[in-house]
């Protein structure tokens, strides 16, 4: 599935965890501008912040740190001067309330793009497929990882951040679950020639149901894990999510090589031999999937202080999204299928 569109989130970003300090909010400077306009601003019944801000829950602390930290940044372009970070993140213009406004709007695109997979997927994959549903739960579980995380921009919270979080190792968990299914034949199957073995039919779901337990079990304790520990282990997390990216990737590399080279049958109607041309796109997306997610290696200050490396690379999942979504139909489609009941 297409997982790197989460690694959001979830690789090199996980190792700077919002909660902590940065050499911004670590200076003398800006504590002491903090806590100036607190006692200036902040007694009770003194302050009306706009409903935006309310909305979105900023408080006047919270209002004061932004305005000293944007001060201060203006005072580093002005000059010329070391741009810092505060609470582990880059000083960004927000809007209606929103922290990271970009990120925010390059998250609903990814957002869009996964219902339009669904509605392709609901469309063209015919009913009876043995991978329909998976691809339309694989959908339903990246758009609920989108809104996350198009809530967590607007509002880096400790609850929006592991509900963040904890919905896209769900999309990226989910993802390599059905490409197992998908690549191993262990979906449940139906021939139209000759009758499937009933042995062969006990052992492929006894190896499904067997899967299925160890996934779930691995998602609850690590969510588990992360929520129990007084304070979230950003490493172990993205350590957590490298490594299920990684397996996924190398699975549908595998996929993608010359049948000398592949151990997979592909299609379960057809011999190992065959390989259709298209089925080069998944290493395409493996390698462009793999450049967006580099774009978090580049991090610099906000373009404008709007764009940074992370917005750019939510933006760059969105075509990828599409693209992944057009194979799965197209693979869906093959001839190869034609032994299954659809």
């Amino acid at each position: 599935m297409q997982l790197n569109i989460r690694l959001h989130v979830l690789l090199l970003v996980s190792l700077v965890g919002s909660v902590l300090s940065s050499s911004g909010d670590r200076a003398e400077q800006f504590q002491t501008c903090v806590a100036v306009c607190q006692s200036r601003s902040c007694r009770q019944g003194m302050y009306a912040l706009p409903l935006a801000l309310r909305l979105t829950r900023w408080t006047c602390i919270d209002d004061c740190k932004y305005k000293c930290m944007h001060m201060l940044t203006d005072q580093a372009v002005e000059a010329r001067t070391k741009i810092h970070q505060y609470y582990g993140k880059w000083p960004f213009w927000r809007f209606a309330g929103m922290q990271e406004p970009a990120s925010v709007a390059f998250s609903l695109l990814n957002l869009l793009a996964h219902v339009r997979g669904y509605r392709l997927v609901q469309r063209k994959v015919p009913e009876g497929h043995p991978l329909k549903g998976y691809y339309k739960t694989f959908a339903l579980v990246s758009m609920n990882a989108w809104v996350w995380s198009s809530v967590f921009h607007t509002r880096d919270l400790p609850i929006t951040e592991k509900l963040d979080y904890f919905s896209a190792a769900l999309a990226i968990l989910y993802a390599l679950y059905c490409t197992t299914i998908r690549l191993f034949h262990i979906y449940p199957s139906e021939r139209v020639g000759p009758v499937q073995q009933p042995r062969q039919a006990h052992w492929s779901s006894s190896i499904r149901a067997a899967w299925t337990v160890v996934c779930t079990l691995t998602y609850l304790a690590h969510v588990s894990y992360l929520s129990l520990l007084p304070r979230f282990d950003y490493t172990y997390n993205m350590v957590f999510n490298l490594t299920i990216g990684m397996l996924h990737n190398f699975l549908w590399l595998t996929y993608s090589l010359p049948s000398s080279l592949s151990f997979f049958r592909r299609f379960p109607g057809r011999a190992k031999s065959y390989r259709p041309q298209y089925c080069t796109k998944a290493a395409i997306f493996v390698a462009l999937t793999t450049l967006a997610t580099a774009l978090e290696v580049l991090d610099f200050p906000p373009w404008a202080r709007i764009i940074d490396a992370h917005s750019l690379w939510h933006l760059a999942t969105v075509p990828i999204a599409s693209f992944w979504y057009k194979f799965l139909v197209q693979d869906a489609l093959d001839e190869g299928w034609r032994g299954q009941k659809l």
